[in-house]
């Protein structure tokens, strides 16, 4: 089996911008390396989602059942790993896959809706089963949260376009601030739990930090963790 590195973080954060410059590094560096990112809005299999993030099945996240919501999000990672990547995973012990975005992303966000300790335990309990046990998904080496402060993420997002509208108007996530701050607050317990490398992406002022320090940070966190990817002569 190959790496598997995930970008993950809330809406606003940066996270397409930094999969591609640490696509664009390891490429560099003669790595057989792959980008994904999820949802997965040019495949069939991302109907539910965009239903969901558009509304279809009301406006506020919190009244979409966050077991059913995973599972709309679930189902179209299973569909681009067996169609995209699974393959050129499994291939060899070299290649590495970059996600933006991934199982984690149900972690962060569908936890958010629910108010209890135990409540929250058991579906990330049950996600895990769900997606990486029965699914077949690979566990990500290393999952790394770009910590933007809810209100920089506000400011970023304002003019930024709907992905699957290419409309000004905001998806179901982005136009709820509330949501948007409880996940980010929530990032906290499950990043802990699951060892997430979290990437300070805002000065002491609050503002963003460039996405040239950003990405040094985390190129500096892999050179850290795996000697592999040190920099070599292929």
């Amino acid at each position: 089996m190959g790496k598997l590195i995930v970008i993950e973080g809330s809406d606003g954060s940066g996270k397409a911008t930094q999969t591609k410059l640490l696509f664009d590094f390891l490429k560099g560096q003669g790595r057989k390396v792959r980008m994904v990112s999820y949802p997965d809005y040019d495949s069939p299999s991302s109907s539910l989602v965009k239903m969901y993030l558009g509304s279809e099945f009301g406006h506020d996240p919190y009244g979409v059942n966050a077991y059913v919501t995973a599972s709309f999000f679930a189902v179209d990672r299973f569909a681009s790993y067996l169609k995209n990547w699974k393959n050129f995973y499994e291939s060899s012990e070299d290649a590495v896959v970059i996600c933006d975005r991934y199982v984690t992303s149900n972690m962060l966000h569908q936890t958010s809706k629910l108010n209890s300790l135990e409540e929250k335990e058991a579906f990330l309990d049950w996600e895990y089963d769900f997606e990486f046990v029965k699914g077949g998904l690979p566990v990500p080496d290393l999952v790394f949260f770009l910590d933007v402060l809810p209100e920089t993420a506000f400011r970023l997002m304002k003019d930024r376009e709907n992905k699957i509208t290419h409309k000004s108007e905001k998806d179901i996530h982005e136009s709820n601030k509330d949501f948007l701050v409880r996940s980010y607050e929530n990032s906290i317990f499950v990043g802990k739990k699951y060892g997430w490398r979290n990437i300070q992406c805002c000065d002491d002022k609050g503002d963003m930090e460039s996405v040239e320090v950003i990405h040094d940070r985390i190129q500096k966190a892999i050179l850290e963790k795996w000697q592999l990817m040190v920099p070599h002569n292929p």
